[in-house]
């Protein structure tokens, strides 16, 4: 009798084992997990705090208020890269495989998005570098794990070139006008450089390309040349201190702050504040707005800061890098909503690239999401990973960043060639067979 009475309670023992088990495994499944690689630390800390806040908010806001995606936990981690390339693949590495395996990733660094391409078809991780990394990447015939929409940094120059174009009255003027571009002396920093030098050859305008090394603290042998050569325009690819030194040193030469474009990772709140009245009239490319007047915001202080508004200042919400980081996540978390609804439970890497390759966010969608007249509608394809995006100026008062321009056109038919060029060369080296894509 003791013997039965020990065999069934035993059996009853493993079936409860059993059941806590598959109830585990069907928590665990219910959760998608989405790696944050993050720079709260270093001289790239004034950009990294902001951005890193913003994906903190946006997957917390989810979280409480919806109770995730479609019913799936969003779960993340931070990972402090420093913005250093091989930390970066390292926080990759340790992290990809965490929770069930990374869903997707944002690497906030160009280096580091050069590093994870060939990673990401191996790994079964969408890369989505958000208007950064290899702008190459654009063509997914040949990078169909990797999307930069909704515009690419190749695309972003030309709007630069067609926002002076539009300044100086019109594509004509712009023969014999002389543009230099101040940029980080990186992988990331000279992107724009080969459309800039296209379309001065096909424009006639002079350009000069000033390069400024890691981290940016010391420019004025730069900006000696600005005031020795006398540009008309300067653009500018900066990153972290180097913008707000950058803007310091140009004020301090008399440049005049309305003829000074920096590229949208060169617009934020960190890079005009510490410069004060100098700063006034400084312009910037922009791919949404800045400020909190979209309810998503108000939901933001409400579920995550608790009603607390002055909190959630205290913590960037509204400011541009934020924002930033809140249209990244929108995006990112928008395909993985696509890719649920379509397998009827937690979607993989796979279902998720295949969202991505055909994500539409319209204007109804953004409004939804209470971001309507935040951003332009996005639609992208498998042959378009970057969609050709238009850009705005946005312009610093002194107390906020306002919008200086209407959207404007990026030279597509001047990017798009140079883009299937550079990546046919990409397939070429790396001995990849292109999609067809039909």
């Amino acid at each position: 009798m003791k013997l039965r009475n020990l065999l069934l309670a035993a059996a009853g023992l493993a079936v409860g084992v059993s059941a806590f088990v598959d109830s585990k495994a069907a928590y665990a499944a219910k959760e998608v997990f989405l790696p944050v690689f993050v720079y709260r630390t270093g001289a790239y800390a004034p950009s990294g705090v902001p951005i890193a806040n913003g994906f903190r908010d946006y997957y917390q806001l989810l979280n409480k208020r919806d109770g995730g995606i479609e019913g799936i936990k969003i779960v993340t981690e931070e990972c402090e890269t420093k913005y250093n390339t091989k930390v970066g693949v390292e926080c990759f590495e340790k992290l990809k495989d965490k929770h069930g395996g990374a869903a997707m990733v944002s690497p906030y660094s160009t280096g580091l998005t050069y590093q994870l391409i060939p990673k990401a078809s191996v790994d079964k991780v969408p890369i989505l570098s958000m208007g950064y990394g290899r702008t190459a990447a654009a063509d997914g015939r040949v990078f169909p794990w990797v999307f930069n929409f909704p515009t690419t940094y190749w695309s972003q120059a030309s709007a630069f070139i067609n926002y002076v174009a539009q300044e100086e009255g019109g594509l004509g003027k712009l023969k014999g006008l002389h543009i230099a571009h101040v940029h980080h002396n990186s992988a990331y920093g000279k992107e724009a450089n080969p459309t800039l030098v296209a379309l001065s050859k096909k424009y006639g305008f002079k350009l000069t390309l000033l390069a400024v090394d890691h981290p940016g603290q010391e420019q004025k042998a730069t900006w000696l040349q600005v005031r020795r050569k006398r540009p008309d325009w300067v653009f500018m690819s900066g990153w972290g201190v180097m913008n707000q030194v950058a803007i310091k040193e140009a004020n301090s030469i008399g440049f005049p702050m309305d003829h000074f474009v920096g590229n949208w990772w060169s617009g934020s709140d960190a890079d005009v504040i510490p410069a004060g009245d100098g700063a006034i009239g400084y312009k910037s490319t922009a791919m949404h707005a800045a400020g909190t007047g979209f309810p998503l915001f108000a939901d933001i202080v409400k579920y995550v800061y608790g009603g607390d508004a002055a909190k959630a200042k205290e913590n960037n919400v509204g400011e541009v890098l934020y924002n930033r980081a809140i249209l990244n996540a929108v995006f990112a978390t928008e395909a993985i909503r696509d890719a649920a609804k379509k397998k009827g439970g937690v979607p993989s890497g796979s279902d998720i690239r295949d969202a991505l390759e055909s994500l539409k966010v319209d204007g109804d969608r953004l409004a939804k999401l209470g971001l309507a007249g935040f951003t332009k509608p996005v639609s992208i394809s498998c042959k378009d990973h970057e969609g050709s995006g238009p850009v705005i100026i946005q312009q610093w008062t002194g107390t906020k960043w306002e919008f200086a321009s209407k959207w404007i056109p990026v030279m597509r038919d001047v990017v798009r060639p140079m883009i299937e060029s550079a990546a046919a060369a990409y397939a070429k080296e790396n001995k990849i067979t292109p999609r067809s894509c039909k």
